[in-house]
Parts: structure tokens; sequence; C-alpha cells
């Protein structure tokens, strides 16, 4: 069954080898003074941030660099600001992956904003304007190029949210899947671990349909597949297409149109983990999965195990429906094994004696147990899945 929706992107996505080349254009409709933000450096080595220098000859740039994986309030969002507003910025160019885009996706919003901007981050204001936010991806995860949210961490507190808008949608990404040549393995594999979960999050629901179905089905072949092949050979430039393609998809709605909402318990999860332990965000729910699925399996969602099971994996359907289940969580297990991302938090640097923390953290700032959720696990559950995870 197609329920009742809405849906709306204005995002203009520029996909292929070159698209570049449009950036100036793109970029003129909206100013000439340019906040631009990116990470580490990593596009100085590729050539990129002296490509895009060129290619915007004539404007007025204004750096923000080192923009960190789990991107910070402090110092990040505030420093980059206030750079917006000291600099009259007209527009942000974002190059790099989902974390400098998350980063420059809050920051468009608190340069518009008086206050606090965690008041905007943490949906006490409500938002009211922002910056138009331009992207050059350079890692396919997280599918920020195509959305209208945000996840932003606050070490003072220990708090990592989600910020959704619909002021945050960028107004044009620049996908090149050249781009990603360079990414490490270990970026390959949580950026797709990160994708695989989106979809996960959004096939746990009721009510479904065939065609959603097929949709994330789909979805979780081609990134399952085609990471296996960016690992073995970085520069295939069609598995890095796909990856990068399918990614976008991952938080922009267009999976889950007309179906039930499941609540993202997953993500509330990593979401503590992060904020405690600040590990890298795919591996963290490539641990938490397998483990989650174990909790919720039950009569009630088995169904959706075994369609994972016979239309993903290929399994037997004449095995009995626990059967498929279990096989069907043991492959995704395996999967997230066998592309390097350990499979306990213990290896990550998460320690048990704070589980309880988080746990209370989650279920304050998140919540993953209202009655509306697909599968609602309370405390006592979140603990099972972390020691589990440990």
């Amino acid at each position: 069954m197609i329920g009742n929706f809405n849906y709306f992107t204005p995002t203009k996505l520029f996909f292929g080898k070159g698209v570049i080349k449009d950036l100036p254009g793109v970029v003129g409709q909206y100013g000439k003074n340019v906040l631009l933000t990116y990470g580490g450096g990593s596009i100085k080595k590729m050539g990129l941030y002296d490509e895009v220098y060129k290619l915007l000859e004539g404007f007025n740039i204004i750096e923000l660099s080192g923009i960190e994986p789990n991107p910070k309030y402090d110092p990040s969002v505030l420093t980059g600001a206030k750079l917006c507003k000291e600099n009259a910025v007209d527009v942000i160019l974002a190059v790099g992956g989902g974390s400098v885009l998350d980063c420059s996706k809050a920051i468009s919003a608190c340069a518009k904003y008086d206050g606090d901007g965690w008041d905007l981050i943490s949906g006490k204001v409500k938002t009211r304007a922002a910056l138009p936010v331009i992207d050059v991806i350079t890692l396919a995860a997280t599918g920020s190029e195509y959305d209208a949210g945000c996840v932003i961490s606050n070490t003072a507190i220990n708090d990592k949210r989600g910020y959704m808008d619909d002021h945050l949608y960028p107004v044009a990404s620049f996908l090149d899947p050249e781009y990603t040549f360079s990414v490490s393995k270990w970026q390959t594999a949580c950026g797709t671990a990160d994708a695989i979960n989106h979809v996960l999050e959004q096939f746990f629901a009721t009510p479904a349909s065939l065609f959603n179905d097929g949709i994330m089905i789909a979805a979780l072949r081609s990134l399952m597949t085609n990471v296996k092949i960016a690992l073995k050979d970085p520069a295939d430039y069609a598995a890095r297409s796909e990856l990068m393609y399918v990614c976008s998809w991952g938080c922009n709605g267009i999976l889950s149109n007309g179906a039930g909402y499941s609540g993202w318990p997953m993500h509330s999860i990593e979401h503590a983990l992060s904020a405690y332990f600040d590990i890298t965000h795919g591996a963290g729910l490539a641990i938490i999965t397998p483990r989650w699925m174990r909790e919720i399996l039950s009569e009630k969602t088995v169904e959706r195990f075994v369609t994972l099971g016979v239309s993903l994996f290929g399994f037997d359907r004449s095995l009995s429906d626990s059967e498929i289940a279990d096989k069907a969580i043991d492959a995704f297990y395996k999967f997230f094994e066998e592309i390097g991302i350990p499979m306990s938090l213990g290896e990550l640097g998460v320690k048990e004696d704070k589980i309880g923390e988080m746990v209370d953290h989650i279920l304050e700032n998140d919540s993953t147990d209202e009655p509306w959720m697909y599968a609602p696990i309370g405390r006592e559950a979140l603990v099972r899945i972390l020691k589990a995870s440990m």
C-alpha cells in the first residue's frame, strides 16, 4: 500500500565526469562572497582545491578548513557562522565528504540567526532562513548532498543531534565519481555501511509496498556488490559511480514515500556512541545493525527479514521464516566483517561502563520507544543491544 505523503526536493544534481565545469555559473547565481569549507586537506592533495580556485577566479573566497568527521558545533559551526556574518557571505561552497557538508548546512542556518545556534540544531527554535549551500562531494556515504538534514556534535555536552529542516537542502550538488577514487578503504567501507543502514532504517517499517521494497532491495544489492569492487580496484569508475549515486538516495525520502516510518533507532543509538566516543559513524552503525536486528526479531517483524533473506540474499523460501531471518542477520554481520569493519565496539574504544549513561542519553534526546515506531525498544533492550555489540 502507498500511503499519503508530501514530497519536495529542490536540490539540483550535477552527476558525472567533469561536471565541476558548471560550478562558476551556479555559484554566481547567488553572489560573489563565498565561504569555502573543507576538511583536513585531502582536497589539496587531489588537486581539487586548486581546481576550485581556478574556476572561481574573480570571486571573493573566505576559507573554513579543518572540519572533522562527526562535525563539531564548537569550533567549526560557530566559526563558520561568524565568518559568514563578518564577511557578508552570499553562498557557502562545501568541498569534501558528508561531514563537511553537514557542518556547512548548520553554518548556513546559524549565520542567519542572532542567538545561540544550538537552539536551531536541537530544535528549540524553528529555522526561519539559511544561506544557500552548494557542494562538491568527494565521498559516497551520507546522502547529505540530496537531503535536508545534517548531524552535528556538541562535545561540551556529549550531544549529537540530527538537524532536519527544508532550509537545509543544498541548492546544487556536484557529484563526480572520480573524486572518490582516492578515498581510503576504511572510509569507503564505512561510507557504504552508513548508506546501507539508511536503507535498512526505512525498510523496517509498515505499511510497505512492492515498489518501495523493490527500490530498497536494489539499492542494498548495488551497495553491497559495488563496495567490494571498489575496495579491490579504487579507480573502478562503474563501481564508484553506482556507490555515489545510490548513497545520494539515502535520506531524501524517495525510498520510503508512502510507507511507514521506523523512527531510525539504529541512528539514535549510534549518535550516542559518536557523541561519547567520537567513533566513525558508519562503523558504529555496522556493529549495531545485526545486534539491533536480533533484538527486534519477533512474529511481528519476521516478514521483513524474510523479504530481505529471499529477495536480497536468495535464500530458499522453503526454509522456515525463523531460519531465513537468522540467515539474513548472519549475512549482514558477515558482509560488514568482509569489508573490513571490526564488529565490536570495544575495538573502536567504546567503554562498557558508559552504556547506562548512553542509554539515558538516547531515551532523553532521540527516543527509541515511542509506541508509533515500527519496533519500539526501551531501556533494557538498548542495554542488551549495546552489551551484545561490545
